[in-house]
């Protein structure tokens, strides 16, 4: 005896759009490594006053293997995460560590003093504070009454 199934067109149509959506979803985030890790580094970037801070997650590496440049309004930050010798004798099941080099460039959203910025980095955080220029930097006016 032979089974009949009923078609559903309808569920065709939303497989597409589900696909579709993915696709859209996968193009317009962070790009990935191979592995599915990312290999840029996650970032903080917020302003005050007076700096700009970007504070850049850099788990396992040390300082000297980061490299940081900026311009009037761009930010680089350069390293590598080194892999660690892989055990031969050993299968597997799970590999999420992430190696390779990084290269990211971040626009900051003033201009800033690139003579005076200053980077500290503890616990696998690079904070990098970045003093904004004078022209960018609020002007306080005091009002005369007359």
């Amino acid at each position: 005896m032979s089974n009949l199934t009923l078609w559903e067109p309808m569920n065709e149509i939303i497989s597409l759009r589900q696909a579709m959506d993915q696709l859209f979803n996968d193009a317009y985030t962070r790009p990935m490594g191979i592995s599915g890790v990312s290999t840029s580094p996650a970032i903080d970037l917020y302003q005050d006053n007076d700096n700009v801070v970007v504070k850049a997650a850099l788990p396992g590496l040390k300082a000297e293997d980061v490299e940081i440049s900026v311009t009037a309004d761009v930010l680089n930050l350069r390293g590598e995460y080194k892999q660690e010798s892989e055990q031969k004798d050993a299968t597997y099941h799970i590999r999420e560590q992430r190696y390779g080099s990084f290269e990211r460039a971040i626009r900051l959203p003033v201009e800033v003093q690139t003579g005076k910025a200053k980077a500290d980095f503890e616990d696998g955080i690079l904070t990098i504070t970045l003093p904004k220029a004078e022209a960018v930097k609020p002007k306080m006016i005091s009002i005369k009454a007359k």
